[in-house]
């Protein structure tokens, strides 16, 4: 198979970079079915920052009860996020009875 480079826009920071040949060749090996969102810079920013534990948190309104939740990642429009409590009764299993 045969793969020519590629210009992608990097998600957090907005520049274009090249996805070559090689790259597309390595994540097809790796059986990674996505191409890279962020450019290598972004990648390493990211890598770096997770593994010293900081992380963002953010305040938003649970979409059950309406409270205040903390959660820590920046959410997606389209996605309800819950505050813990509301999570875990989301979560919680439910006992169905055929009597």
């Amino acid at each position: 198979m045969a793969f020519a480079d590629k210009t992608l826009t990097c998600r957090e920071c907005g520049d274009g970079f090249v996805f070559t040949a090689g790259e597309q060749g390595f994540y097809l090996e790796k059986g990674l079915l996505n191409e890279p969102q962020r450019c290598p810079t972004c990648r390493q920013t990211r890598r770096r920052d997770r593994g010293s534990g900081t992380r963002t948190l953010t305040t938003v309104t649970c979409a059950s009860c309406g409270g205040d939740a903390v959660v820590p990642f920046v959410p997606r429009l389209d996605r309800p996020v819950y505050c813990s409590s509301c999570f875990e009764q989301a979560r919680a299993p439910v006992l169905h009875t055929n009597a």
